[in-house]
């Protein structure tokens, strides 16, 4: 099962603390303790993998190294190596407390976009920072400042150009599998989809989102979690099956649920597809068609064993993809 969803807290480094030192060479005595190190920030760095979230399920604190102390003869404590947390491309990073007067939120939408969410401490000042002409042997240092401490939520939502929507079990993985090189399960029981799939044709990323029931935006079946990986996709492909009881309800139903969740999804373009034809004759297809343009809406018949009904759905997102060119 994807993670999606996770609080951790991050630690930045201390920096080291400022030495107080003096120099025993005949003519050059006097200061020479040096200055601690920074302490190490901790970063978010975006990765292509869905998955990379795992890694927080079970370990929650992470903590940069503090910056080393300040040493004899002005060689000033090293800075300590930075912390780097990989995160899918497309996680909200929301900031929940910590020192800042402020909360607020950070996107990673780029493979190798960097941001730093902790910053590390200053190294404290050695004792050769405080000499002066009437204070020829300062005995004074600074300790190092502490790094910034966060309690971070991450939250994924997938960036995708377009998403696959419908109830459970109407054929959304199978295309999926058509059209990219992805290896979505199929079966043919509903929630065989238990995570987002993702898979890629040409320059458009399509995302398999799991199948939603009457009562997902309230967390019935497998709720909420997916339906806000349908917010940034830009371009919704709804399935209908033609072997469903009530198709037209089918489509209600969906879109009721994307209402309830909020207006950001119900104001995305949408192509309406009619899935597994070929287990249904003629003359039910015409009526399923006639129904949806009572509702002033188009509805595309497909069946993954017609490739005549494939080249339809590949043309659609030909079209799709002139349009990305301009996004």
């Amino acid at each position: 099962m994807i993670t999606d969803d996770v609080k951790i807290t991050v630690k930045a480094g201390n920096g080291g603390n400022g030495r107080v030192a003096f120099s025993n060479i005949k003519y050059m005595k006097g200061p020479t303790g040096a200055n601690g190190g920074i302490g190490g920030n901790v970063f978010l760095e975006g990765v292509a993998d869905l998955g990379a979230l795992r890694q927080f399920r079970f370990k929650k604190d992470f903590e940069a190294d503090n910056g080393e102390n300040g040493g004899a003869g002005l060689h000033d404590g090293a800075k300590a190596d930075d912390l780097t947390l990989l995160v899918p491309v497309g996680t909200v990073c929301h900031i929940l407390t910590g020192p800042r007067t402020h909360t607020g939120t950070i996107e990673i939408t780029k493979i190798g976009q960097r941001e730093l969410v902790a910053k590390g401490g200053r190294g404290g000042k050695g004792n050769w920072f405080f000499r002066s002409s009437i204070n020829t042997t300062p005995k004074q240092f600074e300790p190092g400042k502490p790094g910034e401490y966060f309690e971070l939520r991450l939250e994924l939502k997938m960036i995708a150009d377009v998403g696959f929507i419908g109830l459970p079990n109407v054929g959304k993985s199978s295309l999926l599998n058509e059209l990219t090189k992805a290896n979505a399960k199929v079966a043919n029981y509903p929630f065989t989809t238990l995570e987002p799939n993702l898979g890629v044709y040409y320059d458009l990323v399509l995302a398999d989102i799991p199948g939603l029931i009457e009562g997902a935006s309230t967390g019935k079946g497998l709720g909420v979690k997916f339906l806000r990986h349908i917010e940034r996709t830009k371009v919704v492909f709804h399935f209908i099956s033609a072997d469903s009881t009530n198709p037209l309800l089918d489509y209600k139903t969906v879109r009721h649920e994307l209402e309830n969740y909020g207006d950001i999804l119900l104001g995305k373009q949408e192509y309406i597809f009619l899935s597994k034809i070929d287990l249904v004759d003629k003359k039910v297809i015409s009526a399923i068609k006639k129904d949806f343009k009572k509702i002033k809406k188009e509805i595309v018949p497909i069946s993954i064993i017609d490739p005549e009904s494939i080249e339809a759905v590949k043309k659609i997102l030909n079209t799709i993809a002139l349009e990305k060119k301009v996004w």
